[in-house]
């Protein structure tokens, strides 16, 4: 088996729960050791390794973490990376707690990558930190009189889809109605 195969392996058995509760954001999150002992059921079982290395650098005067995940069998190897900056303005942080937790994050995120793992509904993609969402923003088209009704009979008339225009308008039941029908 191809360290790819391997890897594709993991890929796609991979599962790591969010074990980690952040009280002040009030959400689950997975961490790096999370993700790295969810591996571990795979490392004898495929014959595989995994590590992490750290490299630090300066952009503008920023310190950069690029941490690199590498997944390898003794003799392929396939890395994924990725790059952290260390805000050093964190209030209630110390120096080695900022640090630390560029790391930890880069570690996390270079992990994903390598590990394709998917975190849209993670935190970080859904945490508002307190602020409200935005409002539905569609305009509404409910009315025969409204200029867009004849703006959308004469687009779904020359050939446009119904979904397009729900896609940009909430529609009455009535309007909808209408329209699919021509």
């Amino acid at each position: 088996m191809t360290i790819n195969e391997k890897l594709a392996t993991i890929q796609t058995k991979f599962k790591s729960k969010k074990s980690r509760f952040n009280s002040f954001g009030k959400y689950y999150f997975r961490s790096a050791e999370d993700i790295l002992e969810a591996t571990k059921p795979y490392l004898l079982e495929l014959g595989v390794s995994v590590t992490i290395d750290e490299q630090l650098t300066e952009a503008a005067g920023i310190p950069i973490i690029c941490s690199t995940a590498t997944i390898s069998d003794g003799k392929e190897a396939i890395h994924a990376s990725a790059i952290v900056g260390v805000d050093l303005n964190q209030k209630g942080m110390q120096t080695p707690q900022q640090f630390g937790s560029a790391s930890s994050y880069g570690k996390k995120y270079a992990l994903g990558n390598l590990f394709l793992i998917d975190d849209t509904q993670d935190s970080d993609a859904v945490n508002t930190h307190g602020k409200a969402p935005k409002a539905n923003t569609k305009n509404t088209l409910t009315s025969k009189s409204d200029p867009a009704y004849k703006k959308a009979i004469d687009y779904v008339k020359a050939g446009g889809k119904v979904d397009a225009i729900k896609a940009k308008y909430a529609l009455s039941k009535e309007i909808e109605a209408e329209l699919t029908t021509l």
